[in-house]
């Protein structure tokens, strides 16, 4: 594998060594998508599935396609290892619909926002997060006329209007469900597609800076310069160490 922009990612990695999960998940999602600048409100104000097409489409241009994957059968303890690809979940979860929901029901009109990770991790943190999550969320409410507020939604209300928010953020859950060649019996699993990458680039970071370590002994160059280099250069001057 061979990352162009190796400084960039570098900082990128060593910014996120101090992060718990969600600070690293945010940082590469900053990565993924420059053209927001970084700006954490505008990344957490996206939908969760819109992340997640993001992170896997960084993972694809990063690392390839192919992604390995271990997962114990629940059913009998089996390991089971299989390969996704991280392209087509990107294509896949990039279709999103529009990024708020209208539902009719029974002579109430509402709209609904789909929710960000923002509004997830606020409503989480209250005593009733799926009404705080409703009532982060909820644009309008109409019944006979008259604006109302998220309170007075009935329960066949809300269960409509969740079913829209899913079906209009597919990506917001990404869960796997696989056949054990052992056993037979399904396994479902989430796939937490940002702690993955995580792993992926921290393991990568601490080979490149070996890299940096081996060159920079050989030939005296600093670690800007030898990261100026071609990921295909930077392997050729290695292997004419390995040969001296």
């Amino acid at each position: 594998m061979g990352i162009t922009q190796a400084a960039e990612f570098l900082t990128t990695w060593e910014a996120g060594l101090a992060q718990a999960p969600a600070g690293r998940a945010l940082l590469l999602h900053g990565a993924a998508r420059p053209d927001l600048g970084g700006d954490p409100q505008a990344l957490l104000a996206l939908p969760v599935g819109e992340r997640e097409a993001d992170l896997f489409a960084l993972r694809r241009a990063l690392f390839g396609e192919r992604m390995q994957v271990r997962l114990e059968c629940a059913a009998c303890g089996a390991d089971m290892e299989f390969e996704l690809d991280a392209g087509e979940f990107a294509r896949t979860l990039a279709d999103r619909g529009e990024p708020s929901v209208r539902v009719a029901e029974d002579g109430w009109e509402v709209e609904f926002r789909v929710p960000g990770l923002a509004d997830l991790t606020a409503a989480a943190r209250t005593a009733e997060p799926r009404r705080a999550l409703l009532e982060r969320c909820l644009v309008t409410a109409v019944r006979d006329g008259r604006s109302v507020s998220a309170d007075a939604l009935p329960a066949a209300v809300q269960r409509r209007i969740a079913e829209a928010a899913q079906a209009a953020d597919p990506g917001g859950d990404v869960t796997l469900n696989v056949a054990c060649p052992e056993c037979g019996q399904a396994t479902r699993a989430e796939l937490d597609i940002a702690s993955y990458l995580w792993t992926e680039l921290d393991a990568w970071a601490r080979d490149l800076l070996l890299d940096v370590h081996l060159l920079a002994t050989a030939y005296g160059w600093s670690e800007p310069e030898i990261l100026a280099l071609s990921p295909l250069r930077r392997r050729y001057y290695l292997e004419l160490c390995a040969d001296v």
